[in-house]
């Protein structure tokens, strides 16, 4: 069994495939898929996926570069809908400095609040870092539970950084990009860390591995980033298959 710990297929690209998507994902050993909320008007569609589907999960958060949407009225939202258990977490959230870096402390204070969030409800962090690490990793240790389960979404630091998370007992999370021709830094990290902080991601729509690299994504793809990290790894896909739903079960608190 594969275990897709972040796939956005409430996305608009997967409306006319939906059912076909998904009976693809279990052609590949693909079980389970959690969904990740990037700004409010995603919730209720969400939320009602994962209700339908119950191989299908949530999380409720708001994504860096929605982060001027984040108030008081929008934690009241995601503290209600986190009352229903297909929520698994608080995410994607985090720090984006690549897109637009003029509201850093923006950024800043609305990550913090669901680092906090995620401490009151006992929900796993889903973190969205890119061209952030030391902010990301800096939040997160400040205000993190020691009971929280942190999950580096696509992950993209260095072996170093890597390191540094996973002493702090965070999850790193891998997908497509861990299967281009170019990913030296990705496939090194993979390389390196203890196996047990792994996880597997497709990110969908995005990210698509190879061979299918510039279409679009979904979940039963994920079967050619798990085939890579067994060669990186110079192991079986069923080891990584087996190792990574053992560690998304402890991440998320899957049964």
């Amino acid at each position: 069994m594969i275990i897709d710990t972040h796939a956005h297929i409430d996305f608009e690209e997967y409306k006319d495939t939906f059912e076909e998507m998904l009976a693809e994902a279990k052609l590949n050993h693909v079980e389970r898929i959690i969904i990740p909320a990037v700004e409010p008007t995603t919730f209720n569609r969400i939320l009602n996926i994962a209700q339908k589907y119950d191989n299908i999960y949530c999380a409720m958060g708001i994504h860096p570069s929605e982060a001027k949407t984040y108030n008081k009225d929008v934690e009241l939202i995601i503290k209600e809908n986190c009352k229903n258990p297909k929520v698994l977490a608080i995410g994607e959230c985090g720090l984006d400095y690549y897109w637009d870096k003029s509201f850093v402390e923006i950024q800043k204070n609305v990550f913090e609040r669901q680092i906090i969030l995620a401490n009151e409800l006992e929900k796993t962090l889903i973190v969205h870092d890119r061209e952030a690490h030391l902010d990301s990793f800096n939040l997160i240790k400040k205000n993190i539970s020691k009971s929280t389960p942190v999950v580096m979404h696509c992950f993209s630091g260095s072996a170093e950084f890597a390191k540094q998370c996973v002493k702090e007992g965070w999850f790193l999370a891998f997908g497509g990009v861990s299967t281009f021709k170019n990913a030296k830094k990705a496939q090194e990290v993979i390389s390196q860390i203890p196996l047990e902080f792994l996880l597997l991601e497709t990110d969908s729509p995005y990210l698509t591995p190879e061979p299918f690299r510039g279409k679009q994504n979904q979940p039963a793809y994920l079967k050619y980033v798990v085939e890579k990290i067994a060669q990186i790894r110079n192991t079986t896909t069923q080891e990584i298959e087996n190792v990574t739903t053992e560690n998304a079960k402890r991440a998320f608190n899957f049964s």
